[in-house]
């Protein structure tokens, strides 16, 4: 009976100790485990706030970007459309502007027209640009002749070296008095009709093509001003003879 009673206590206390031991380790398991779920929540909120931000600075960028493709579909619209209008009004001039071999061919009554003024400007080896000194010789011409003139028409004459083919050369002599004609007529508004376009190629030299000095000076696009409506002072004294001016100036 001793023993029955002593092994019931035992087991007991065994259930006992069980039970404190089983509530401990729920209490400990708690206490690990809450930490962990709030900072999982914690985690879970900054993730969907990143996510939030994210997603905004895209939208943003999004935004951006496409404002910035608009805006430069838009500028070259207006490139595309400004260089056809230039296409087109340089397409207008290139028709007025008078083109032959000579200038009797295509002038009516040229015996009228004298010169009365004249400039020449040059060009490098195989090129139709105008350079800076070119483009302020043709300044000054310009500024000193046709401001106010009238009546008057532009002879503009290209010429090249004997270098290459000739059919080549007459064509660059054509590019280069382009290139004059295109300068004059836009920066002072010069009719295109007034301009008389002459391509000579190699075929008049001013200078021995033999040197090197002498090709370059035959690279070179000639302008002359000619005008019918000469003062009456200006062609009395034109018609002169030498004789009579030598007696004049005694």
């Amino acid at each position: 009976m001793t023993m029955h009673r002593f092994g019931f206590a035992l087991t007991a206390a065994a259930l006992a100790a069980f039970g404190v031991s089983g509530c401990a380790t729920k209490n400990y398991v708690r206490n690990q485990t809450a930490p962990l779920i709030e900072h999982t929540g914690q985690l879970n909120t900054e993730s969907a706030q990143n996510n939030r931000e994210i997603q905004d600075v895209n939208s943003r960028a999004q935004a951006g970007i496409q404002k910035a493709q608009n805006a430069a579909d838009a500028a070259q619209q207006n490139a595309q459309n400004a260089g056809t209008e230039a296409a087109a009004a340089q397409t207008a001039a290139d028709n007025a502007v008078h083109r032959a071999d000579s200038l009797d061919s295509v002038v009516m009554g040229l015996d009228n027209y004298k010169q009365v003024a004249g400039v020449t400007v040059h060009f490098a080896f195989n090129k139709a640009a105008l350079t800076k000194d070119d483009r302020a010789q043709l300044d000054h011409f310009a500024a000193a002749n046709l401001t106010s003139a009238q009546n008057y028409i532009l002879e503009v004459t290209g010429g090249c070296d004997s270098t290459g083919p000739a059919q080549y050369n007459y064509d660059l002599s054509q590019r280069r008095a382009d290139a004059v004609v295109q300068y004059l007529a836009s920066k002072y508004n010069i009719a295109p009709r007034r301009f008389y376009l002459i391509g000579i190629g190699k075929a008049i030299e001013v200078a021995s093509n033999k040197t090197a000095q002498g090709r370059a000076e035959n690279r070179r696009v000639e302008v002359q001003m000619l005008t019918n409506n000469m003062p009456a002072q200006s062609s009395q004294a034109a018609s002169a003879s030498p004789s009579q001016t030598a007696a004049g100036n005694q």
